[in-house]
């Protein structure tokens, strides 16, 4: 065979080979898919796996504990409730699952439940389970405590807070009492004394010449 052949017998690869690399180009720039923002498919209250450091949550007001709770719908707090269950029972006695059985949660020590083995994020918080503490888990139960092994979004309109805690307070033979009322904000004469009515204020003494 003659170098002409193996001239053509080389070209014709090259060339096979640059057609495969044009219809590959091609056919991606026609037929490109691009990522959806989100995935197909959300499953309510499920939030994936962090790795990132959680940033720090924005300021909430505090609602007035001694005054929302008594108001609070106990019953939608129930339904609210109805997301823990795959996780969580709250009867009394009743047994752990995925999470740690919830009665008497309510001023419980955090990270402790006989028979539930806590994540180090919770034993090394502290501290008891206020009705303030509560109120900010429930919103980002990862921001407030990074690293737990709760795998929930959180709640966050407060009003499902408000309502979802009243409804804890029934687990339990005797809650914790409510915080003390916020004070009343001061009157405008006890922030500086009454102001004297337009139209009623003294005349004053004439200037001696």
């Amino acid at each position: 065979m003659d170098s002409f052949e193996w001239n053509k017998i080389i070209g014709a690869v090259l060339a096979t080979a640059l057609f495969i690399m044009v219809v590959k180009i091609a056919s991606e720039a026609i037929f490109h898919v691009p990522k959806p923002a989100k995935p197909g498919y959300d499953v309510p209250g499920v939030e994936e796996t962090q790795t990132a450091e959680v940033s720090k949550p924005a300021e909430e007001t505090l609602p007035d504990f001694a005054t929302v709770i008594p108001a609070a719908d106990q019953a939608h707090g129930q339904q609210v409730a109805q997301r823990c269950t795959q996780c969580h029972d709250w009867a009394k006695g009743g047994p752990n699952r995925i999470g740690p059985n919830l009665y008497g949660i309510i001023g419980r020590v955090r990270g402790t439940h006989e028979g539930f083995n806590f994540s180090a994020a919770m034993k090394n918080k502290g501290g008891e389970w206020s009705y303030v503490d509560l109120f900010h888990y429930l919103k980002s139960p990862g921001t407030f405590i990074p690293g737990n092994k709760m795998a929930f979004a959180g709640l966050p309109k407060a009003q499902d807070r408000i309502d979802l805690i009243a409804f804890m307070r029934t687990w339990a033979d005797s809650p914790p009492p409510l915080p003390p009322p916020a004070p009343a904000a001061p009157t405008g004469e006890e922030a500086g004394g009454q102001t004297p009515p337009a139209g009623n204020q003294p005349t004053p003494a004439p200037t001696p010449h």
